[in-house]
């Protein structure tokens, strides 16, 4: 009797970027830090609306929070391209330290108030409106050309892994201890993210003179990305997305109280959930070694999250609602981190910092302005009503955005063929 044959399934568990002593010191402090730097922003809006009662107050605060990094990033885009970015990350670490230990001594002392979270809030997104660009450009002064296709892919897993896993541990260490315990941990992760960059061992990269001013400059980036098609839709569906779906984690506190009728524990959660998605994006990511294909996730993911987005603004019921924030953690992990891999494998290095900042005006800067219209819709309209009518606008982008897909899915693969011969 012929037997059947074996099927052998062999799982690929090489990270090509883990060979470099550099990403793994970034990697390994960043991993930690990135994760503290989410777990403060869910404890401060926690700590506002425990204070204030008010989603109009909530939504203002998410507004002020992360309002520079739209207004900074394409300065910091200029920096990365101009200056040191090892310098630069290492300063802005420092900074994050100072502000992190001071948010954990007010709240221990019982200092805390709306003002002082409010204002404190506003300069760690003016922080992070300067560091995330550089933050991306500098992956490709950390590694080699041959590893930096999975470095590039691997940080922008665990980057946005933290954006939801952070604020599901903050959620859980607000139920069980206090909110000043995420400001803590977020300060001690800081200390140790400053040990790792500090040990890195990077080659200085020859910058270019500069014969032109900064307005010119911003005004090359800008035309750069703009005439040129895949990064021009990248990012404009990018910033659809972030204004309108990925400020649903300002009105998550709301969701928790009213609508599932819970507390602090029903938030960490419901943020474990979206974490949970955000886990099996980034595995899935992490151990990719090409960018071909990415090009359909960027297209369909935000309409994956917007069925995601209905589906828990109309459930009551909690595992339901948990299942709903799975799909849509996955699916917002999925396309941001594929959007900024393949961003960053057809961009032209010199013009990598601009974009990059672009991309983080749309990924981040577009996030206040969405928790600001949040807010206000959810004050006059309901929390789930806002969340559906943001996931309707998710579906109809990506429907359009895929309409051009076979073009730009043809130029993005002719710029990745043309990044791998350099």
């Amino acid at each position: 009797m012929k037997l059947l044959p074996k099927f052998r399934f062999k799982l690929n568990l090489d990270l090509p970027a883990f060979r470099s002593r550099n990403y793994r010191l970034y990697f390994a402090g960043q991993a930690l830090s990135m994760t503290g730097n989410f777990m403060t922003q869910v404890a401060i809006l926690w700590l506002i609306y425990r204070l204030t009662d008010s989603a109009l107050l909530l939504g203002l605060a998410g507004f002020f929070g992360q309002l520079p990094v739209f207004a900074l990033a394409p300065i910091s885009g200029i920096l990365a391209d101009r200056y040191n970015r090892y310098h630069l990350l290492l300063l802005f670490q420092v900074v994050g330290f100072l502000i992190s230990i001071t948010l954990t001594i007010i709240t221990f002392l019982g200092w805390a108030n709306f003002w002082t979270l409010l204002i404190l809030s506003a300069f760690l997104g003016f922080l992070k409106g300067l560091d995330v660009p550089v933050r991306n450009a500098f992956v490709s002064d950390m590694v080699s050309r041959e590893l930096m296709g999975n470095a590039i892919a691997l940080n922008a897993a665990f980057l946005n892994g933290a954006r939801l896993f952070g604020p599901a541990l903050g959620g859980i260490l607000i139920a069980q201890f206090d909110a000043g315990f995420c400001f803590l941990y977020d300060s001690l992760s800081y200390l140790i993210a400053i040990w790792a960059i500090s040990a890195m061992q990077i080659t200085p990269r020859k910058v270019e003179i500069q014969t032109s001013n900064t307005w010119q400059k911003l005004r090359e980036g800008f035309q750069y990305a703009y005439y040129f098609l895949p990064v021009r839709s990248i990012l404009l569906l990018l910033a659809v997305a972030s204004l309108v779906g990925m400020s649903y984690t300002t009105l998550l506190p709301i969701f928790a109280v009213e609508v599932l009728r819970g507390g602090s524990e029903t938030l960490g959660f419901l943020t474990a959930a979206a974490a949970m998605g955000s886990v099996f994006a980034c595995v899935y990511l992490s151990f990719r070694h090409s960018v071909m294909g990415l090009e359909r996730l960027i297209a369909f993911c935000p309409a994956i999250m917007g069925i995601g987005f209905i589906f828990f603004s109309l459930s009551q019921v909690f595992w339901i609602s948990q299942l709903a924030l799975v799909l849509v953690g996955w699916s917002s992990t999925l396309q941001v981190a594929a959007s900024n891999t393949v961003l960053q494998f057809i961009v032209e290095d010199s013009k990598r910092g601009r974009v990059m900042s672009f991309y983080a005006m749309c990924f981040m800067g577009m996030a206040p302005f969405g928790n600001l219209v949040a807010g206000t819709l959810a004050h006059y309209f309901k929390a789930p009503n806002t969340l559906i009518l943001g996931g309707v606008v998710c579906i109809v982008g990506s429907v359009l955005f895929a309409q051009q897909l076979p073009q730009m899915a043809k130029l993005i693969h002719l710029g990745t063929n043309q990044v791998a011969s350099n």
